[in-house]
């Protein structure tokens, strides 16, 4: 790609998934606009300073700092949610992933930009049945949402299929549990886990670890999040996953990959229930962030078993297999404790 194609402007460039995607980008000669909070002066990252890395000091919620960050820009991929297991009010996720959303879409339309990249989640198509497989076209079976975070990025789908409806260039996408490289955040809770978990931290699983999720490797998703840029039809939406596994059976991957068997304690709903609730409590009296809230523990409690089929036959993706993902991860983990 040549560096004199106008600018991509990404929102949420330095989280989990888009650290990995604006560092890809530049690895193939585009030229990338990264809406901060920070101002330049006061990043600490030291990858932003590259040559092709342009940071625009602004927010989501503030439309004009938007439209001034786009001038130029010919195309957005729009990541900045908060994605928080927790927050002291449902407001918060509304105000960030539905009208930070809706603020994106109305600078890019006013810029003339020619298409939007959004990032959904696989939450927004709600749990699958036990035993079946979902996909893009499975109809939300429950009104009934697990945690805010949920309900504010299905509130936000249904508003940029508004968008669509009138023409709004958007294209959607719904990665699943992305894990990989990256910081060890709330962001990337499941590198963290398999950390934990090869130090014999958390050898738990939630409702015995029968409950099927859908896991997908960081690189997959940004592969998905690029070819949706070049390739997604507008107005549609792509599952981007990986396997689907029992969390049991994620357990024993990672001991297959690594070699060494840890116990594993299996656990009813209840428990986990209870300690979450009272978790929640503290959070609210006094401000301590929980580790577990009951939304968390009845979407782990829950399957969400998804094909990303769609996304392969139409974008040319290609997802990691499990075993080979686990290994990329545990390699990074160790090289990161120098090991």
């Amino acid at each position: 790609m040549s560096s004199d194609a106008a600018p991509i402007f990404v929102t949420g460039g330095t989280g989990f998934i888009g650290t990995r995607l604006v560092q890809t980008l530049i690895g193939q000669e585009y030229r990338v606009r990264v809406l901060t909070r920070r101002g330049p002066e006061t990043a600490d990252t030291s990858w932003l300073s590259h040559e092709r890395i342009e940071l625009v000091h602004g927010d989501i919620t503030d439309v004009g700092s938007l439209i001034r960050g786009m001038q130029g820009c010919d195309r957005v991929l729009h990541l900045a949610a908060y994605a928080k297991n927790w927050a002291p009010s449902r407001d918060i996720y509304n105000q960030i992933n539905v009208e930070g959303m809706r603020n994106v879409f109305a600078a890019a339309e006013q810029v003339g930009v020619r298409r939007v990249v959004w990032t959904s989640t696989i939450m927004t198509l709600g749990p699958s049945t036990p035993g079946k497989v979902g996909d893009e076209r499975m109809p939300r079976s429950s009104n009934e949402f697990l945690t805010g975070y949920e309900e504010s990025k299905w509130l936000a789908e249904q508003e940029a299929f508004r968008w669509t409806d009138r023409g709004f260039p958007v294209v959607i996408v719904n990665p699943t549990r992305v894990y990989g490289p990256g910081p060890l955040t709330e962001g990337n809770a499941l590198a963290k886990l398999i950390d934990d978990y090869n130090r014999g931290r958390v050898p738990i699983l939630f409702n015995r670890g029968v409950n099927v999720g859908n896991y997908v490797l960081v690189d997959d998703v940004v592969q998905g999040h690029l070819l949706a840029l070049e390739k997604g039809r507008v107005g549609e939406r792509y599952i981007l996953g990986g396997t689907n596994v029992s969390l049991r059976d994620f357990f024993r991957a990672i001991d297959g990959v690594t070699g060494r068997t840890h116990w594993q304690i299996p656990t009813f709903k209840f428990g986990p229930l209870l300690l979450s609730h009272l978790m929640e409590l503290r959070a609210r009296w006094f401000g301590a962030y929980p580790l577990i809230t009951p939304g968390w523990v009845r979407t782990f409690a829950t399957d969400w078993a998804f094909s990303s089929d769609k996304a392969i036959e139409e974008l040319g993706y290609r997802p990691t297999p499990l075993k080979d993902g686990l290994k990329l991860t545990c390699q990074w983990l160790q090289q990161m404790h120098g090991k």
